[in-house]
């Protein structure tokens, strides 16, 4: 035997050693058996299911060239064109769904695989079809929970998202483009991943698991498993200019739909807690004139409901949240969530950074209600140069000293203006950038001078504004 045999062998059969059982299979490549996930596919694939679904649509009219067969066929346009006019017409769309309680015949799928639908039926991989009733579905997460006769049926476990790390195997099972039961692997290539809705939805609940196992339109609700064959994830999205798969895959994580279908399942719609704040998107140059440590960390509050939770629990504009019973908050979309999935009325210990110090408060979470948003400003039309001037994102607002070095007023914004698109109101006043006091407009001028991005400290009313400024 020569070296190079030998120590192919013992690759082989350090690979073998490396590989889990319920990945082996007897097939071999001369005297070395092959790693397979055949075996744990066929044991969570009855879980996966097919979703039909019927809806009465208003058709819109079209440029009779659409009726054109040649026409289609040049400019590869499907060959089943809607209805003229806009009459009413039954539509059928299909998606993927998995099936999470054997015992009461619930199945997880997407929000917008039944949207509108009128009539849903559910199709095993026996070929065995079933009517199901919608129990309930939450737009802002993409989850819909449906249940069908609890006859022979088997199940998915859940897995704990929350363990999930990036270069994790997985393998996503649906039905792309009507190709039944169809697996792709990968691996996990980002976790977190939020601002992936494409219409931008407010009320959007987004912690994304990003893989590039191939993900296709009818993929969606189908199941993202890990190589112990438990449910990671519901495959929701892909990012894709063509339609098909690029590599870019998006998932909701198990832990985000569990708690969302025990809402639907208890509510038939899901009651959000809220802490009563709107939030600063964090990056690191606002970090850095925080005086925060280590970048990019935490929920930067910009302002604060008057009577809200928050405001009972005495967090104000320019806090930064840390910490939610001991669990690190990284991000805004992190808090957003976190407090969204918490049951009305449950106490919170919260853990943040004010003015560079470290602090703790306790907050009663509430039921979620419109927040405000940062205005677009009061009236008048003009641009004075010196707003401008002073930093770009100042344009279209009138900036004024006040007396005795109590800072800068907002006397007038333009409609639409950068200013007004970064927040700004008038008869607000500039107090700070970052943690540095704002005393009048030209010392504002000299802190904003060099920066790409700060925070700005406003007071408003009676409360504290944070904007961010870029």
């Amino acid at each position: 035997m020569t070296r190079v045999t030998h120590l192919v062998r013992l690759i082989a059969f350090a690979t073998v050693l490396a590989t889990p059982v319920y990945a082996q299979l007897p097939a071999k490549v001369g005297n070395t058996p092959v790693p397979s996930l055949a075996p744990m596919i066929k044991k969570v694939s009855p879980a996966v299911v097919n979703i039909a679904t019927k809806a009465t649509v208003q058709a819109q009219p079209r440029n009779p060239l659409f009726d054109d067969p040649f026409f289609r066929r040049y400019f590869d346009l499907p060959d089943q064109q809607g209805p003229q006019g806009g009459r009413p017409r039954q539509a059928q769309a299909a998606g993927s769904g998995v099936i999470v309680d054997a015992k009461n015949g619930y199945v997880l799928t997407n929000a917008h695989v039944i949207e509108d639908a009128t009539e849903v039926t559910v199709t095993l991989l026996d070929d065995r079809s079933f009517k199901a009733e919608i129990v309930g579905a939450d737009k802002g997460s993409d989850i819909a929970v449906l249940k069908i006769k609890n006859t022979n049926l088997t199940d998915m476990p859940f897995a704990d998202s929350a363990k999930i790390e990036v270069g994790d195997f997985v393998v996503a099972i649906g039905n792309p483009f009507g190709l039944q039961h169809t697996v792709t692997s990968g691996i996990v290539s980002g976790l977190g991943r939020a601002n992936i809705n494409p219409e931008g939805r407010g009320d959007s609940y987004e912690d994304f698991i990003q893989t590039d196992a191939a993900i296709n339109p009818g993929n969606s609700g189908g199941a993202l498993v890990s190589l112990s064959g438990e449910l990671m994830g519901i495959n929701s999205a892909i990012l894709s200019g063509s339609g098909g798969n690029i590599g870019i895959g998006f998932a909701i994580p198990a832990n985000m739909a569990h708690s969302i279908m025990d809402q639907l399942i208890k509510y038939g719609a899901v009651k959000r807690g809220r802490l009563g704040v709107v939030l600063r998107a964090m990056s690191p140059e606002i970090a850095e004139s925080l005086g925060l440590k280590g970048g990019k960390a935490g929920a930067l509050i910009g302002e604060v409901v008057d009577g809200s939770p928050a405001d009972k629990a005495g967090i104000k504009g320019g806090d930064v949240i840390t910490s939610i019973n001991g669990k690190t908050i990284k991000s805004d979309t992190e808090l957003r969530n976190t407090i969204g999935l918490m049951r009305i009325g449950e106490k919170v210990d919260l853990g943040l950074i004010r003015d560079g110090k470290t602090m703790k408060l306790a907050a009663m979470v509430g039921e979620s209600e419109p927040v405000p948003v940062a205005g677009s400003g009061g009236g008048g039309d003009r641009n004075p140069r010196s707003a401008a001037d002073v930093h770009p994102g100042f344009e279209g607002a009138e900036l004024e000293d006040i007396p005795n070095a109590g800072g800068v007023v907002v006397r007038n914004v333009a409609p639409r203006s950068p200013a007004a698109l970064r927040g700004l109101r008038a008869n607000d006043v500039i107090q700070a950038v970052g943690r540095t006091r704002v005393t009048n407009l030209a010392q504002l001028r000299t802190l904003t001078k060099e920066g790409n991005a700060f925070a700005l400290g406003i007071r408003r009313g009676a409360g504290t504004v944070v904007l961010v400024m870029e």
